[in-house]
């Protein structure tokens, strides 16, 4: 393997006063789930290293203990750089809902000959710590799990661990999240700069408060209050996050069900039963508000960050026509350079046909590199 990326060490002080048992307990976890990762199967079997970043969150500081700039979550990551001497550039690869970095798990041997690879874990999801949604009282959905957040946490990772300016390919929700990063670098020319975006099948957000009928946002208020305050989205949840749950879900989102294997199955799962992840399930699906990708787009104009889509028109959950209509070209001429169809795919490209994507991950890469 190619050596690992050694994180940037963080400062520590001494507490004013000790962590609590919960606290505690919840790093313990993290730990054995965090060393389970390192040594996962999957990621060496395609020659990738895994690694954890302690990740200093510096926004909302009514979180933050006394004394303290920031709250540290542990975060795991992968990275697969060729040990030939050669400079080359930076690519952040980014899951979306559900996801972790073993979504990637083809794509990085693919891409490595053109740029040092780096697949990240949201906060939340993978085997990267899953904190309390419940942060306030009383409790405000996606005040602590939103695309702002997860943004500072792309950027902070650029800056930190990749050390370098980087492009960010993204699938669905992942897109979103890079775009809230490109546009809070576009405000702070002190960080790592962001070369690139390119999404593949992005999340449209239908579920946003302003996409529903004005008829219809009681009932879809109704519905995520039920899922996530009663016994019923455990429930729900529970039912989801098993073998033959997971490999359904998968095969409606994909245009070759062949394509839902058993590691695929485990590689989504196995997070998912990690501790914190129900809730952090049911606090994301309550997620109404926040930025829209059309605007985002529009915001992004005069960045100097370009925008490559690509979707697949097998794509059930984000339809592709609806797509072109608020994300293409002719909607951001100044800021999406292409909308590339992908024919027989689905919601999840990179993993169904790799053969297919990283020539076209390779092709961005190499034009703005």
């Amino acid at each position: 393997h190619a050596p690992r990326p050694q994180p940037k060490k963080t400062r520590t002080r001494t507490l004013a006063r000790t962590p609590s048992p919960r606290r505690t307990m919840r790093a313990a976890v993290a730990a054995l789930a965090l060393g389970f990762a390192a040594a996962s199967p999957i990621a060496q079997k395609y020659g990738v290293s895994s690694a954890t970043w302690s990740w200093r969150f510096k926004g909302m500081p009514e979180l933050h203990k006394e004394g303290r700039d920031g709250e540290d979550y542990k975060v795991r990551y992968q990275s697969l750089k060729l040990d030939d001497g050669k400079k080359r550039p930076k690519a952040i690869l980014v899951h979306g809902f559900g996801g972790n970095c073993e979504h990637w798990r083809k794509v990085m041997p693919m891409l490595a000959p053109a740029a040092d690879c780096y697949a990240i874990d949201l906060l939340g999801f993978g085997y990267s710590e899953k904190p309390t949604p419940r942060v306030d009282t009383p409790y405000e959905p996606a005040k602590f799990y939103n695309f702002d957040n997860w943004g500072t946490q792309l950027l902070d990772f650029m800056d930190e661990v990749v050390d370098d300016d980087a492009f960010l390919i993204t699938n669905s929700v992942g897109g979103i999240a890079a775009m809230s990063a490109a546009l809070q670098n576009a405000q702070d020319p002190r960080r790592r700069r962001v070369r690139g975006v390119q999404l593949m099948s992005p999340s449209l957000r239908m579920l946003h408060k302003e996409k529903q009928p004005p008829i219809s946002r009681p009932f879809t208020s109704a519905l995520q209050w039920t899922l996530r305050e009663t016994k019923i989205g455990n429930a729900f949840f529970g039912q989801v996050a098993t073998m033959n749950g997971v490999r359904s879900v998968l095969k409606e989102c994909y245009g070759d069900a062949n394509a839902v294997t058993d590691e695929l199955v485990e590689a989504i799962l196995k997070p998912g039963l990690e501790p914190g992840a129900t809730e952090v399930f049911l606090d994301f699906i309550s997620y109404s508000s926040g930025p829209l990708p059309e605007r985002q787009l529009a915001g992004m104009k005069g960045a100097g960050v370009p925008v490559s889509i690509l979707w697949g028109d097998k794509d059930p959950w984000e339809p592709i026509d609806m797509g072109k209509q608020l994300l293409g070209p002719e909607a951001h001429p100044d800021v999406v350079e292409e909308f590339v169809t992908l024919p027989g795919l689905g919601h999840c490209p990179m993993d169904e046909s790799p053969d297919m994507v990283v020539p076209r991950i390779r092709e961005f890469v190499e034009r703005h590199a």
